[in-house]
């Protein structure tokens, strides 16, 4: 009787490692970017039940982070560094909304299908939509991804804008929610930088 619930354990362990791996190599080679999407599709894939234990965010990142390095090992390094100048233009371009990189990109899972996910804090959601729309950069509305904890009472709007490497989810706030901590779903807290750190950050790589 004893063993059944370590059996049983063991099995769960089991299943999360296995959806982890899996979820890893969607986002690696499918583009599969949302990753509660992908540990999802992971479990359907390998014919696991509903009722399935998923793994967190962290496991899949872990995951995520050993498939690039065995695979792509020659690629996304390359990729990523690109996707960071990228994000540091678009940065010196919104400065006035107090730009802060976020996601993928700054965590340095970003790979082919990544997108750049900024933070801005803007008096209001249109302000920065009249902005770029006067540049002549057309954007559209986009709705939080899963398994991202936004801070949904107070972000105003996220809008997704097109740049020449890749798509921008910029994700606006009141100027006030600059001073709070931003969190992930399994309370893990976001990292963020601004247009300095990220410079330096690419001086050094």
């Amino acid at each position: 009787m004893t063993d059944r619930p370590s059996r049983a354990f063991r099995a769960a362990q089991t299943s999360r490692a296995r959806i982890a791996s899996a979820a890893a190599r969607l986002m690696a080679e499918d583009g599969v970017t949302d990753i509660g999407r992908a540990k999802e599709k992971a479990a359907r894939q390998l014919g696991l039940p509903a009722s399935a234990s998923l793994p967190d965010n962290a496991e899949v990142e872990t995951e995520l982070r050993l498939y690039q390095t065995l695979h792509q090992g020659d690629t996304q390094p390359e990729i990523l560094r690109r996707l960071r100048r990228e994000a540091a233009d678009l940065m010196a371009f919104l400065a006035d909304f107090r730009p802060y990189l976020t996601g993928p990109v700054l965590e340095g899972t970003a790979g082919a299908f990544s997108a750049i996910d900024l933070l801005l804090f803007a008096d209001s959601a249109k302000e920065v939509e009249i902005f770029l729309l006067d540049q002549g950069l057309p954007v559209t509305h986009a709705d939080p991804r899963q398994g991202h904890h936004w801070h949904n009472h107070w972000l105003e709007a996220i809008l997704r804008l097109a740049t020449p490497l890749a798509e921008a989810n910029l994700s606006i706030f009141p100027p006030h929610c600059e001073r709070h901590a931003f969190k992930h779903r399994d309370g893990r807290l976001r990292q963020r930088i601004r247009l300095e750190a990220l410079e330096a950050l690419l001086e050094n790589a």
